[in-house]
């Protein structure tokens, strides 16, 4: 095996990462203000530089209908909601009020909140009362990661032909690279494998933040 390319992720290294993938006042706003709500889970944001990759992918799919399993706070969804459309529709699946009442204020705040759908219920129901034909254009999954399967199962045949899922945690902090594994990391694991042998994508997964995977629906 050759020598990774990737230098390590010093801090000033990390600064510089984030420089060149500037925020919103939005999304910076929002990502303080969750650090200081939620200080003890804040973790479970998505990583900063992910919010202007997700925006990219919207506009770079011409995304109009997306659908986000795991809302937390709203970094995610605000940033692909600024990226839509005015007539673009994002349904947010989450089951917690407390976490997702602060990204419906973000969303208002940033003049966004007419595009978003956000549904509290278990995020299984939800995906299963949405039409069963092919009419996602892309999705966004960071949710429990024993329902990441389940998830996709529910996700891939609604993803038209063309359309982008992209998963978070797909590294699970290393541990899904361990045989061993155990817990999330071992959902993760059979995660991974699950995706590579359907033949309904074509993946890949990338080396950014815990990993993440990109799959385009075969048309």
């Amino acid at each position: 095996m050759t020598d990774s390319k990737n230098p390590p992720l010093t801090p000033e290294l990390y600064d510089y990462l984030l420089a060149n993938n500037p925020l919103s006042a939005a999304q910076r706003d929002l990502i303080a203000v969750t650090e200081e709500r939620f200080g003890s889970v804040a973790g479970l944001q998505t990583a900063p530089e992910q919010g202007p990759l997700l925006a990219f992918l919207v506009r770079l799919t011409g995304a109009r209908r997306i659908v986000e399993v795991g809302t937390f706070t709203g970094y995610s969804t605000l940033s692909m909601a600024q990226a839509l459309p005015d007539d673009g529709t994002l349904i947010a699946c989450d089951v917690n009020e407390e976490w997702t009442a602060l990204g419906r204020h973000a969303w208002q705040a940033a003049g966004v909140g007419d595009r978003i759908d956000l549904r509290i219920a278990p995020a299984l129901e939800t995906l299963r009362s949405l039409p069963a034909d092919p009419w996602i254009d892309l999705s966004f999954l960071d949710a429990d990661k024993a329902g990441y399967p389940s998830y996709w199962q529910e996700l891939v045949p609604r993803t038209r032909p063309g359309g982008l899922l992209v998963v978070d945690n797909t590294y699970f902090h290393g541990g899904a690279a361990d045989p061993a594994a155990t817990g999330s990391a071992a959902a993760i694991r059979a995660f991974n494998e699950l995706v590579l042998a359907d033949d309904r994508v074509e993946s890949v997964q990338l080396n950014v933040a815990d990993g993440l995977t990109l799959a385009r629906r075969s048309g």
